[in-house]
């Protein structure tokens, strides 16, 4: 018996990396999961894979592809419709989708606007695009939890990519007080340096050894610290907590 059985989530930004890591511990753990993101190559061989997982072990949930672009409101709204269809409904949902591993270094006062923008509709909105077509769908059930995406870079200098993530700490903070009476949770993980490809891409790994030394656990974070804390917040054990922004990032930020 997992603690997802009987349960429909989604997971944006699953093709890979943290999200994906997500889907799978949720189907590993009994959920149906749709995999949504923009890379239908990725995002359809990571739904075959949780599927051939599951076909394997004789455990766990199913998972779908569905295609989204999160920053679209009809995209959102086709997403949650074409879950209900397959599923039958919606229980959790993870907004984790962003623009990150090929993101450009700027400063906010240069940034290309049209960039900037797209940015913002992505990392920031896209969360609350997703919230809003998914919602009605998870109180029709009585109630579930969503986990947004932040980063410790909300509490560092980090630019534009910062700012998202404070938008998206707000957004967990309001949402929650906006959907509680609903029986909705909203959280937030805000992920420390974490081994992922993205990461190395962006910032390099010597960049990341050195960030390493500054924290209090001395590696780097993993996907399945990341994993392990989105299903604990997502599950009943924790029922009454809502509105939080939880650091994973190895003592990175003391607040």
């Amino acid at each position: 018996m997992g603690r997802f059985d009987d349960k429909v989530a989604i997971v944006t930004g699953a093709a890979g990396g943290i999200g994906e890591a997500y889907a799978r511990s949720l189907a590993a753990e009994g959920a149906s999961v749709v995999v949504a993101d923009l890379d239908a190559e990725k995002g359809e061989a990571t739904a075959a894979a949780i599927a051939a997982d599951d076909a394997t072990t004789a455990a766990g949930g199913t998972a779908a592809f569905v295609p989204v672009d999160v920053s679209d409101t009809d995209s959102t709204l086709a997403l949650a419709a074409a879950t209900v269809e397959r599923f039958g409904g919606i229980d959790l949902l993870v907004n984790n989708a962003a623009i990150y591993g090929n993101m450009q270094f700027d400063l906010l006062i240069t940034v290309d606007w049209d960039y900037y923008q797209r940015f913002m509709a992505v990392n920031m909105n896209g969360a609350l695009l997703c919230t809003r077509a998914c919602y009605q769908h998870m109180a029709a059930r009585g109630g579930g939890a969503i986990v947004n995406q932040s980063s410790t870079a909300a509490w560092l200098y980090s630019g534009f990519y910062g700012l998202a993530k404070v938008g998206i700490n707000g957004l967990t903070q309001q949402l929650a007080h906006e959907l509680g009476g609903q029986g909705i949770r909203v959280n937030a993980i805000a992920p420390g340096p974490t081994d992922t490809e993205a990461t190395r891409n962006q910032v390099g790994e010597g960049m990341v050894s050195k960030l390493v030394k500054d924290l209090a656990i001395k590696r780097p974070g993993t996907v399945e610290d990341m994993a392990g804390t989105c299903l604990f917040l997502l599950s009943d054990d924790a029922a009454w907590i809502t509105g939080q922004i939880v650091n994973v990032d190895g003592g990175q930020v003391f607040r």
